[in-house]
């Protein structure tokens, strides 16, 4: 008898449709046949299926049973399939009526004993069922409180192969369920962990995030160590605005691919924050894989990249970030298919100004050649540092700084301007998908960002004189616009050009 279960496979972080077809009462030796493109994780199912189906108290077919996973040019991977495959040899053996199978979108992993566990992308799989027309999913506890977060489809939680055949021969009631999320506090500076409020001095470099975050701008510290650079830097998502529900959803749909859940998460609606050790090669920043899954970037999207001590990543994986973070997103091209993920995050990192750190502190002298500090801050190539909007020297701390117990500005205050300014821009930009100033084109620029002749002329010689590329030209334009944003000015005056300008003060040759 023939049984067809809807499943799904994920591909980048979107779900495509998988049909489970089980045909049961061929002739032949009574075993399991499995095709349609499977991996080692899917092969490796019959074994896990045919425990979990005879611990539960079900008998095993005793004749040749053929499973296919269609479409056959799409590769699987995975153990997701296993409580499809499970509930179709038991509709297949007359356990379950075929039909009560239609409505659902079921995926799930078990164990030997049929317990289900948690696989990865529910909330892709809830996108899906919604879109095909699906009344509900079937999925594992775990995995169906991801995937509860989708509204309009209705997700059922099996803790069991035995709990699902129950449920879907009409033996059992099950409640859907209802969205839930962890809870936590709005932001990461609420429980007390951190807050910029512990950052001593450096007031120039506080400015300078507080107005990269405002507009969503890359930035980049330069100092010697102990200036507070990393410090300043884990603070950022503290001062960020909290994300929108769409938002949201596009970060978990992200995690929930790379295998992680809401159960990982620690706070509700925050942004993520990623820092990646300098050892990452380009597949573990970029993306990629057999089957292409996402990357650090990727993983960061809608939220903050942290790359410490900048020069000491591989030259390589610097430049694939060049294209990433002008498009906001990243196509990668395997011979298993071409998946496009979204990655447009705000770039913060840091760097030392010479290979021993100590270059222009008075408190210790540089034991770097010329030769050397060339070599060391020419690891960045100018087209990416072309696409940092911000650069900011972070200057060692004197003692008397570090004494002082004169409280600092709190993560909650600067927050309050970051989220009067993105307010700012969100009615700018209403009915566009431009989230912030830095993601402005070339036409929005133009409207947005007009400067009187004075300021242009001003500008002009900024640029000749730092002999500026014109993706530079924009950058400050972009980062003048948000300064006015933060002081509620409806245009770019000359405080906000000049501050913007200031920012470019590392850039190409005063940088090498």
């Amino acid at each position: 008898m023939l049984a067809t279960i809807c499943s799904a496979a994920l591909v980048g972080i979107d779900a495509l449709s998988v049909q489970v077809e089980v045909n049961t009462g061929e002739t032949g030796e009574p075993r399991l046949y499995l095709v349609g493109l499977p991996d080692a994780a899917v092969k490796e199912s019959d074994d896990r299926v045919f425990s979990a189906l005879s611990n539960s108290g079900f008998r095993m077919p005793r004749t040749r049973t053929t499973i296919n996973l269609a479409p056959g040019d799409l590769r699987k991977e995975g153990a997701l399939y296993d409580l499809p495959i499970a509930l179709g040899i038991l509709a297949a053996d007359d356990k379950l009526q075929a039909e009560r199978l239609e409505d659902y979108l079921i995926a799930g992993e078990l164990s030997l004993s049929g317990a289900t566990r948690p696989v990865k992308g529910g909330l892709a799989m809830a996108v899906l069922a919604r879109a095909s027309g699906r009344r509900a999913l079937l999925l594992p506890r775990i995995t169906a409180e991801e995937a509860a977060l989708v509204e309009g489809v209705a997700v059922y939680a099996v803790d069991s192969l035995d709990q699902a055949q129950r449920f879907l021969a009409g033996e059992l009631a099950l409640t859907p369920v209802k969205p839930s999320a962890p809870a936590g506090p709005a932001h990461a500076s609420a429980d007390g962990t951190v807050d910029f409020s512990e950052i001593k001095g450096q007031q120039s470099v506080r400015r300078a995030v507080e107005v990269a975050v405002a507009g969503g701008h890359n930035v980049l510290m330069i100092g010697p160590p102990g200036s507070g650079k990393s410090m300043i830097a884990k603070r950022v998502p503290t001062i960020m605005p909290r994300p929108t529900l769409d938002e949201y959803l596009d970060i978990l749909r992200i995690h929930s691919a790379a295998g992680q859940t809401l159960n990982d998460t620690t706070h509700f609606r925050e942004r993520p924050a990623r820092a990646p050790h300098h050892t990452i090669s380009d597949v573990g920043l970029l993306g990629g894989g057999v089957i292409p899954g996402p990357g650090e970037i990727s993983l960061a999207h809608n939220g903050v990249l942290f790359l410490d001590e900048l020069p000491e990543f591989k030259r390589s994986a610097l430049e694939v970030l060049r294209q990433p973070l002008e498009d906001g997103h990243v196509t990668i091209s395997r011979s298993a298919g071409k998946v496009t993920l979204p990655c447009d995050f705000m770039l913060v990192a840091a760097m030392n100004p010479c290979p021993c750190g100590y270059l222009g502190d008075p408190r210790n002298s540089c034991r770097c050649s010329p030769s050397q500090i060339q070599r060391y801050r020419a690891r960045i190539s100018g087209p990416l540092l072309d696409r940092i909007d911000i650069h900011i020297e972070a200057p060692a701390l004197s003692l008397a700084e570090l004494r002082t117990d004169r409280p600092a500005e709190t993560s909650a205050a600067m927050r309050g301007r970051v989220e009067a300014a993105r307010g700012r821009q969100q009615v700018r930009f209403a009915g566009t998908r431009i989230p912030a100033n830095a993601r402005m084109t070339p036409a929005q620029i133009k409207r947005h960002c007009e400067l009187d002749p004075a300021l242009g002329e001003t500008l002009q010689q900024a640029m000749e004189q730092l002999h500026l590329s014109a993706r530079a030209y924009d950058r400050i334009l972009k980062v003048a616009r948000t300064i006015a944003d933060l002081a509620g000015a409806d245009r770019i005056a000359s405080p906000h050009l000049l501050e913007a300008i200031q920012y470019r003060s590392l850039d190409r040759n005063v940088f090498y």
